[in-house]
């Protein structure tokens, strides 16, 4: 690979480093589009505890990773918050580069290496005795 498209696929992962190390932190904590269409029908509080009313928010259970080193947007055991999540998404991009990394390599083209089966089908890798006998046929 050429020095460029190293330098270009540098810079991109700097800058999702940063962005998922930094800028994650920075994230609105209200719900999301599924979130509140989930909530529809229900009262909550501050907090967002469900209070009253009738929505599909109540019948939502713990995932079954729930209790995984990454649930829940942090990394569990660090007790600064800013460092937890910011140490998550980098966790995150590092595991994502590495596994589409790892799919680039196993899908990239490779030279075409003749066997000693394959036959010489142009002119120029033919035998002389071959251009020869071409030329007269006809």
């Amino acid at each position: 690979m050429k020095n460029r498209s190293w330098a270009f696929l540098a810079g991109g992962l700097l800058v999702a480093l940063l962005l998922a190390g930094v800028v994650s932190n920075y994230a609105s904590s209200h719900p999301d589009g599924l979130d509140s269409s989930l909530l529809k029908g229900c009262t909550v509080d501050a907090d967002d505890n469900i209070v009253g009313g009738s929505c599909p928010a109540q019948q939502a259970r713990d995932h079954e990773f729930a209790d995984s080193p990454l649930a829940d947007y942090g990394v569990r055991g660090v007790q600064n918050s800013f460092v937890s999540t910011g140490l998550s998404g980098v966790l995150g991009v590092l595991v994502t580069f590495a596994i589409g990394a790892g799919g680039f390599w196993l899908l990239r083209r490779r030279g075409a290496t003749p066997t000693d089966g394959d036959a010489t089908t142009s002119a120029e890798g033919a035998t002389p005795a071959a251009t020869s006998r071409a030329g007269t046929a006809g």
